[in-house]
Parts: structure tokens; sequence; C-alpha cells
């Protein structure tokens, strides 16, 4: 049992008959009343993300989990597949899964939390940003540096992705996964 004090990003509770993975949390302290904690929770079933407050001190049923490094294979449209990079076992997940399934590369290696007690696979962490070509935008035009303005671009993997507007087609950019927004453009080594 773990209680609020060890809520962190990526601890898995179960939570009304489901399991659920922590994505955001903020302990809060108000002048008046009670100490609570805010949570936002996301099913690892069915990718559903809730809302919801634990006063202090409450009593969580965590779920013990492994992590593995997978390498992602392909999708099918149905089921993402990823092979471990230990023993070459395949498993398949669905997309509800997956945070940003939309930034994934293929043969890209990314961490697959697993439930200890069933071997589930719970949800896929992708590293914190990725590097992907700019395959579709309008052109770049130069001196367009001085402002926040953006303009959409559609990188290798298919996602869109809003970039300022100096970036062109054939540009390598960092886009931070948690969000999928543009982070910088990579120079060409």
């Amino acid at each position: 049992m773990a209680s609020t004090s060890d809520i962190r990003n990526g601890l898995c509770i179960r939570y009304n008959h489901d399991i659920y993975k922590i994505v955001e949390f903020l302990h809060v302290k108000p002048g008046k009343g009670p100490a609570f904690v805010r949570t936002k929770l996301k099913s690892v079933t069915n990718g559903k993300v809730i809302d919801n407050t634990f006063s202090a001190g409450h009593k969580l049923d965590d779920v013990r989990v492994e992590t593995h490094k997978f390498q992602f294979l392909y999708n099918d449209g149905d089921f993402y597949h990823f092979m471990n990079t230990e023993d070459y076992s395949q498993i398949q997940l669905v997309e509800a899964a997956l945070d940003n399934p939309g930034l994934m590369k293929e043969g890209q290696v990314v961490t697959v939390i697993i439930n200890s007690e069933d071997n589930a696979p719970l949800s896929v962490e992708m590293p914190a940003s990725v590097i992907l070509e700019v395959t579709a935008t309008e052109p770049g035009v130069k001196g367009n540096t001085a402002t926040n303005a953006t303009k959409p671009a559609t990188v290798e993997t298919g996602a869109t992705v809003n970039v300022p507007l100096f970036i062109n087609e054939g540009d390598r950019i960092k886009v931070e996964t948690d969000k999928g927004t543009y982070k910088e453009r990579v120079k060409e080594q």
C-alpha cells in the first residue's frame, strides 16, 4: 500500500476496479483546511483520462511493475507491435496504451511498463524527445525568426506538429513526446 506522499508521475495504482497511471499531480496545502493531492489519472486499459483529488494520507493500492526495453516494429492499424530487446519476444498493444503514438518511428526503442503479477503490458514510455524529419510544410521565409507565429508541419511518422515559420521541408526537428510540441531545429551532422 502506498500513500499520497508516494505519488509521482508514472506510478500505477488500482482505482475504481481499473489500473491507472498517474500522469500529473499537484500537492496542495491551503491556508485553511487539510492538504490534498490533485491528480490526473490515465486508464491503462482504455486510455481515458480522469481528474481526481486524494486527501492527504489517503492509502492507494499501488501495482508492482517492471520496465523492459522494447523496439517498436510496426503498426497494422489495430495494434502496435513491439519486440523485447533482450529475449526477442514480441507483444502487441492497442493505441490507448500509448501516450503519443503518432511520434513513434519504426525501430525506436521505448520502455514498456509490465504488471509483475500477470505479465500484462500496461503502458509505453517514450524518450523525452525524438528527432523527426519534416516531410510537408509551407516554405519558410528568411527573416521569420522574430515572432512566435507557427505553421503546421507533417513529420515522417505522419503526425502534425506546429513549427516556427522558418522551418522547411527536409529539416530535422526535435519534438517533445509528452506534449507533442516543437522544441528546436536539429543541425545536420
